[in-house]
């Protein structure tokens, strides 16, 4: 994942260079803008405990993932745009915490969190860098939840195989980011996303758990102007 993504910031790198030695159209009204990148998504976990008959602070933790991102944008003004995302799900691995940190792998997830962003640009459509914020509307989906032998053996030792489910929820979401422009049609950019999101953990068992995800995600990719 690392290589994927230092082969992207030298990308952006380039895209500034170029930016300085030739004049740049940034998004206009009635543009296209279609873009295709990598985003790691994090989430921010605070964890509640694992109802009782549970130990004591049974916490958990979500690791992040990074995925590829194809995005779309229309510039409904040479400064305000719309921008939607499409991607594959996001494979989370659920990791003990609390008095169970160490215990290992849990669970996993995959959860897909479409968002349809309206941001504002700054500066000139002409200008090389246009730095933009961005609020959103977030559809958080999960799916896929499968629990590990570990799972079952912290819920319901010597009985069934514990399963999961994870509430979906809609929420919002703000962003930052800057676009470097380096030819007519050609530009970079980087992002990031923070979302507030609060869910419930619903265990086979009974069990529950609230868990507070407020994920961010970075985003750096390269795009066309249509």
């Amino acid at each position: 994942m690392k290589v994927r993504f230092n082969s992207v910031v030298n990308m952006l790198v380039a895209a500034s260079a170029l930016a300085c030695a030739a004049g740049a159209s940034a998004q206009s009204a009635g543009q296209w803008t279609a873009k295709f990148g990598f985003n790691e998504l994090t989430p921010k976990v605070e964890s509640g405990n694992i109802s009782a008959p549970a130990l004591p602070n049974t916490k958990a933790d979500v690791e992040s993932d990074i995925q590829p991102v194809l995005i779309f944008a229309y510039g409904l003004t040479d400064n305000i745009s719309l921008e939607a995302a499409l991607g594959t799900p996001y494979k989370h691995k659920i990791i003990g915490a609390g008095s169970i940190a160490g215990t290992g792998e849990l669970g996993t997830v995959q959860a897909l969190p479409p968002t349809l962003f309206a941001q504002y640009r700054f500066f000139k459509p002409t200008a090389t860098f246009r730095p933009f914020v961005g609020i959103g509307a977030t559809y958080a989906y999960f799916m896929k939840a499968r629990g590990s032998g570990k799972m079952t053996a912290l819920l319901n030792p010597g009985g069934e195989p514990v399963t999961f489910e994870i509430d979906n929820k809609f929420t919002y979401t703000g962003q930052v980011g800057v676009a470097v422009n380096f030819s007519e049609r050609w530009f970079a950019d980087v992002t990031v996303n923070k979302s507030k999101l609060r869910t419930v953990v619903h265990f086979s068992t009974g069990q529950t758990q609230h868990m507070k995800l407020d994920p961010v995600a970075v985003v750096l990719a390269v795009g066309y102007k249509f």
